[in-house]
């Protein structure tokens, strides 16, 4: 399966994955300043592993984000925590390449995995939490279309301090409409 934008695509995590420059990111602390990895070398049986535990699992969708002009891997994208019980699920993002930052990337595969959500596996409500200090995702969220929903106080231990975590969902009101 692929999922097809404008300047990216999405395409399932692979295995091969592990062999690029994935497991670097997880190592850089500016890709890292917001988020809770870091704080151990991620080594890239590490990233196999977690490759490994994400393929075929029913809980989780990660996707590769890549470049449609010479597919180079910049990012990952997923859904965690998938209920199909109650039709909701985490939207989880990392843009590991700093050339593409800026540049509506995030916003793009953002795009892409809302409407798979929604429209293929029909989930009911995503949501997503980020470092109080990460505008970048805040902003990504609200760009989204998700409303922020509240703040977990001091729930992210991170750089020798504990940092807010400010939540944010979205209600596929379509599907609904269509279901009901």
């Amino acid at each position: 399966m692929r999922l097809e934008g404008e300047r990216v695509y999405l395409r399932p995590i692979e295995l091969s994955d592990a062999d690029g420059v994935y497991p670097s990111w997880l190592n850089d602390p500016e890709v890292c300043r917001y988020n809770s990895h870091g704080d151990t070398l991620y080594t890239k049986e590490m990233a196999q592993s977690y490759i490994k535990s994400v393929i075929d699992n029913p809980s989780m969708v990660v996707f590769a984000i890549c470049l449609r002009e010479d597919g180079r891997h910049v990012g990952n994208i997923a859904l965690q925590q998938i209920s199909l019980k109650n039709r909701n699920a985490e939207l989880a993002v990392l843009i590991g390449d700093f050339s593409v930052y800026g540049r509506g990337m995030g916003y793009e595969s953002g795009k892409l995995l809302v409407d798979y959500a929604f429209s293929t596996l029909k989930l009911h409500r995503l949501y997503c939490g980020t470092h109080s200090e990460n505008i970048g995702m805040q902003k990504l969220a609200l760009k989204l279309g998700m409303s922020e929903e509240g703040r977990r106080r001091e729930a992210l231990w991170k750089n020798g301090i504990f940092a807010d975590i400010v939540e944010y969902g979205l209600i596929n009101t379509v599907s609904e409409k269509e279901t009901l």
